[in-house]
């Protein structure tokens, strides 16, 4: 393979009718702010020197031969998720850190190569700092597009990219974004098996009663918990916190069910971040996967129904009237994905009235919890700031994730956790 930035130029329909190596560099090659040369190649194997610039008028060439018609306007190249993505060896890789992380652990990011030029802000970036970014990394800091022409890959801290597509560089196609989802999920599922037993053994009726100073008559028959090898737990979201909160719960003798939106591949992706020892990667765990049309059906035979989805337009209150209606009364719900997930209306009627036992909740549909939220009121319901995820090695598991995205991207390979924009997440 010839040295230089190789790519693939996503496809557009107008073409023109020359189609030889010089037409498509006379037409693509328009400056020389990048030294070394870009090539394309084609769908026959042929290679094409396209010249040396990264910003280019707004060309594309069809997959087999032609060139588009041109407009006058410049815009970003869009990247395939097989091309590659860093410029040749000899060439600086330059990463902005927007984060207040520690010199062991900038040092870490550093020995990955001797590629990488690393700059941390712990405060605001700079403008001038963005003109030639080509990493970011950053939980809340984000440029405009013309800010950073050369931004290729935004890494977050979070298992949620929400915040970055709020951005118009979220937006942009030729940036990918990716995040640190399924670091979390061992915390959030001993999160979600701690709710579990508390609602079992009857916590929130214990800390209900214990300001009267005295137990009900009878305590042992009042409290008395449900065999837990008994019950039924149902997962919203098969992801990497989905499986573990599985694997915990066939080591209690649960029965296991779960939804998810692609019911045809129970595995986890090579790409997905996951923890060894953990969860359930070939998806063999469930007696039965739902798809995610059928929530309500699988609520109807929960005692336990965890929540884990991402918040996306298509997940929008997924959890619904529905799914409230169609659940056991002595059925509890459980939260650690997103807040708008729920219809959290819909959720506060059914616990008001008695429609479900109770709920556990760590998110919100709005962050941090209202005081007027009738949600601080209900006995039944017990509530956490979004600390279900936290541990105090947090910045540590999260740059791990980075560093070896960076590995990655140093030697050309695919990233982990990279985001799918069909689906959002």
């Amino acid at each position: 393979m010839a040295p230089g930035i190789h790519m693939t130029i996503i496809v557009r329909q107008l073409s023109f009718n020359d189609t030889s190596p010089t037409q498509i560099a006379k037409y693509i090659y328009l400056d020389q702010n990048i030294s070394n040369d870009v090539y394309f190649n084609t769908s026959n194997g042929e290679q094409l020197r396209l010249g040396s610039s990264l910003i280019f008028t707004k060309c594309a060439i069809n997959i087999g031969e032609n060139v588009q018609k041109c407009v006058s306007n410049t815009i970003r190249i869009q990247y395939d998720q097989e091309c590659i993505m860093t410029n040749p060896a000899t060439e600086p890789i330059r990463v902005i850190v927007a984060m207040d992380l520690s010199d062991d652990l900038i040092a870490s990011l550093q020995a990955v190569s001797p590629r990488l030029e690393i700059t941390r802000y712990e405060g605001e970036v700079p403008a001038t700092a963005w003109a030639n970014a080509e990493v970011l990394y950053t939980g809340n800091q984000f440029p405009l597009p013309e800010q950073a022409p050369r931004l290729r890959w935004i890494q977050v801290p979070s298992a949620g990219m929400e915040g970055v597509l709020r951005n118009p560089i979220g937006q942009a196609e030729d940036v990918v974004i990716t995040s640190t989802s399924g670091m979390h999920a061992q915390q959030l599922a001993n999160y979600t098996w701690l709710m579990i037993l508390a609602f079992n053994f009857r916590l929130p009726e214990w800390m209900a009663d214990k300001p009267k100073a005295h137990w009900p008559d009878r305590p042992q028959s009042h409290y008395v918990p449900v065999d837990i090898d008994q019950q039924t737990v149902g997962i919203v979201g098969y992801g990497s916190i989905g499986r573990e909160i599985a694997r915990l719960a066939k080591a209690f003798g649960m029965r296991v069910l779960a939804s998810k939106r692609d019911i045809k591949h129970p595995a986890q992706r090579d790409t997905d971040y996951i923890q060894p020892g953990i969860g359930d990667p070939e998806g063999d765990i469930p007696e039965r996967i739902y798809p995610g049309e059928a929530i309500a059906n699988m609520a109807a035979e929960c005692d336990y129904l965890a929540v884990t989805l991402p918040y996306t337009e298509g997940t929008h209150h997924v959890i619904d009237d529905s799914v409230f209606e169609a659940m056991k009364d002595s059925g509890v719900i459980i939260n650690v994905g997103r807040g708008g997930v729920i219809d959290e209306k819909s959720m506060i009627t059914a616990l008001s009235s008695g429609k479900i036992r109770g709920a556990s909740l760590d998110v919100f549909e709005e962050e941090p919890l209202p005081s007027s939220s009738p949600l601080w009121q209900l006995d039944n319901v017990i509530i956490s700031p979004h600390v279900g995820g936290s541990t105090t090695r947090y910045r540590e598991k999260a740059t791990a994730i980075f560093a070896e995205n960076l590995k990655r991207y140093v030697e050309n390979r695919p990233l982990i956790n990279m985001l799918d924009r069909e689906t959002g997440y």
